[in-house]
């Protein structure tokens, strides 16, 4: 049966953490024992991380074990429980009833339903995604009515797979072959249902669905690693590199691993132009072929599309090693970061427009520096792929502005994506709404508030899923410790890369308040390092040891690292300043020039209607330059936030002429509030904009 032996009959008649802890002590005492290796050269903790870097050999920061991290109070804490209470199951009721319909096309496909297809192509993807959402929570809560409904719908799902290995319903319930147009997403739909047997597996240690992926991935390299010339192109949303990845992690068959990069290298090897899986709507920048990814010089295309090809070839970096690959990885995120990122972390500046190089683009990124508000597009799944790319690269690199950008998602342009109460959602998330001002019956995607249902529903349970699973990024482990990534009240129970047990305490009622207090419950009793990641927003941040100065350098943007011999009882306190202040864009950025938005630690704010006087036009509201803004804490306002409160000014006149003389403007002073930006649209339809004009005073 072998050390590592999960068959799915082993999880079932014996609790699957306590078989690990006994493999570990197993494995422990071969090596130690037998071969006479230190315990120093053994990792133990990281065999069931959400990305499972245990085993890979460039990556600086591994990740804790997917429950390890446990949140108990404050921001995350209450999101996770609206996630576990609310969120995951009512997106499972909408997609398993017959209105969101994913389940149903399962049904259909295994026999057990008559009827067809419905929804997009890639609507088994959405549903592989809330099933990941399900079986983080299941890791938290062990409620035992989601494993036995996962079981059931695995049963489903393996009774629709074809016998070669072949599984998208939207092909199989249809005269489409398979494999003749990249936009039926089959390759969409593979990367996520490899990813969520994968996190299946470690959570649960059964093979039910593994066994599933496994046979479908056997059946894709069977397929494209003779790499025909008919499928030299194909590929269009490129999930399944990620998929392959985690697949080879997991099992360790190498042939996924091949298949990967198979998939990297095919990109801008070919000649571009419409061929008999492309038409010219889905060809050069649109798909990322222009250029082979190595000599890519800038981010293109679809966001969506792009920012998963450049996390799964930071997966096959964290691999391979490969020096031209993470340089041009390197270079294109400091593209998205510092050139094409709003100041919410969101990503795909257009819904429709057109490349640099002139391709036909489509929600997706356009020039540098430009960055439109009333029709920026940045698609929920845009934004939450940025967060995720960063996640990869703050495991390659370990530095902590990667982490910076996770957060800035997070609190901003990902959790915009879903209403207060869980159960309404939005495609697209712009900086500004005007009432009259576009015709959104005309834009599919693009809507003015959000919906309790979306016809393209991808973005829904990648955010569910992104909120249950974010207790996994809160920190890492370094050679010799911790990293602290996120901050929030939770607890950490895991082990260090030597084997050591850590258990900890975080304190804090983040973002709201900057004052981070982590108590050592238990650790090793020799030197070790802990990482804290101080914001690039926090300049004058002040580090302690059981109240005494940490004596060691805080330079924002980076981790500051204690290292010591720690004690149970030991607190450390990071005491960040939560001050409100007005942030202005690159000079480059016409459509924000002469304007500031407003920024509280993490926290992007705007203004919106409800919080003006009745019958104000958001586009008459101005910003004084020496505006005073109070922090408001409200515990009773859309789940608990911090509003700010300031005096703006009031342009009195309005006209209708596009142009008019200069004229000095009348002015009323009035106080009003701010609220989060990832809270507006949740008081009815309003308008609502990031960036104010400024009065200099």
């Amino acid at each position: 049966m072998g050390l590592f032996a999960t068959k799915s009959y082993l999880a079932e008649t014996f609790p699957y953490k306590k078989l690990i802890q006994m493999q570990r002590i197993m494995l422990k005492t071969l090596l130690v024992g037998v071969l006479g290796l230190g315990v120093m050269n053994v990792s133990h903790a990281v065999e069931r991380g959400i990305i499972n870097n245990s085993q890979s050999p460039h990556v600086k920061l591994k990740s804790v074990d997917i429950g390890d991290c446990q949140w108990t109070e404050g921001f995350w804490a209450d999101k996770f429980k609206l996630c576990e209470e609310v969120m995951m199951p009512h997106m499972g009721m909408i997609l398993k009833g017959d209105r969101g319909h994913a389940y149903n096309n399962f049904k259909i496909a295994a026999g057990l339903k008559e009827g067809k297809h419905e929804g997009t192509n890639w609507h088994d993807g959405d549903f592989y995604k809330w099933m990941e959402s399900a079986v983080y929570v299941y890791a938290v809560n062990n409620d035992e009515k989601i494993d036995k409904d996962l079981d059931e719908i695995i049963e489903v799902i393996g009774k629709a797979q074809q016998a070669d290995g072949y599984l998208s319903t939207q092909i199989q319930l249809s005269d489409i072959p398979a494999w003749s147009n990249r936009q039926s997403h089959e390759l969409y739909n593979s990367g996520h249902l490899l990813t969520s047997a994968c996190i299946h597996h470690r959570v649960t240690g059964k093979t039910n669905f593994l066994d599933i992926a496994i046979k479908h991935a056997n059946y894709l390299y069977n397929t494209f690693q003779p790499q025909p010339k008919e499928l030299a192109r194909f590929g269009f949303n490129q999930t399944q590199i990620m998929g392959l990845v985690e697949l080879y992690r997991t099992t360790k068959d190498k042939r996924y691993l091949e298949l990967a990069e198979i998939f990297i290298n095919m990109r801008g090897k070919s000649k571009v132009g419409p061929d008999s899986t492309a038409n010219f709507k889905t060809i050069g920048d649109m798909v990322q072929e222009r250029k082979p990814l190595r000599k890519e010089s800038e981010a293109v295309g679809h966001a969506v599309l792009a920012l998963y090809f450049y996390a799964g070839a930071a997966d096959v970096y964290a691999e391979t090693g490969e020096k031209a690959l993470i340089v041009a990885l390197d270079r294109l995120w400091n593209n998205v970061v510092h050139k094409k990122m709003y100041i919410t972390g969101a990503c795909g500046q257009t819904h429709h427009g057109a490349s640099s190089r002139v391709d036909m683009v489509h929600e997706a990124f356009i020039g540098e520096y430009m960055m439109p508000n009333l029709t920026a597009y940045n698609e929920t799944c845009a934004n939450i792929c940025n967060s995720m790319f960063s996640h990869r690269m703050l495991g390659i690199h370990g530095e902590a502005k990667y982490a910076d950008i996770m957060e800035l998602v997070m609190f901003n342009s990902a959790l915009s994506g879903i209403s207060a109460d869980g159960m309404l959602y939005i495609y697209s998330n712009p900086l500004r709404v005007l009432h009259g001002a576009r015709d959104y019956s005309a834009l599919s995607t693009e809507t003015p508030d959000r919906q309790p249902y979306l016809d393209c529903f991808c973005c829904p349970p990648n955010l569910v899923r992104t909120i249950a699973q974010l207790s996994g990024w809160a920190y890492s482990l370094p050679e010799n410790g911790v990293a602290v990534n996120l901050y929030g009240g939770n607890k950490l129970q895991t082990q260090l890369l030597d084997g050591s047990e850590i258990e900890l305490k975080q304190d804090s009622q983040y973002p709201w308040d900057g004052v981070v207090n982590i108590t050592l419950q238990k650790c090793k009793d020799t030197p070790f390092d802990m990482m804290l990641r101080i914001p690039d927003w926090a300049e004058g941040s002040r580090l302690a040891v059981n109240g005494n100065d940490a004596n060691v350098a805080l330079e924002p943007g980076t981790f500051a690292t204690i290292n010591r011999v720690w004690k149970a009882g030991d607190v450390v306190t990071l005491d960040m300043p939560m001050e409100a202040k007005l942030v202005v864009g690159h000079p480059r950025i016409e459509e924000v020039r002469n304007q500031a938005a407003i920024k509280r630690g993490p926290v992007v704010y705007c203004v919106e209607s409800p919080d003006l006087p009745t019958g104000t036009d958001i586009l008459d509201v101005y910003l004084p330059s020496d505006v005073q803004l109070t922090a408001l804490q409200d515990d009773n306002l859309l789940g608990g936030l911090t509003m700010l409160s300031g005096a703006v000014m009031l342009r009195d006149e309005q006209t209708e002429d596009m142009y008019s003389s200069l004229e000095q403007p009348q002015w009323k002073h009035v106080d009003v509030k701010f609220v989060p930006y990832y809270a507006w649209s949740n008081r009815g339809q309003s308008e609502m904009t990031v960036w104010i004009p400024i009065v200099w005073k």
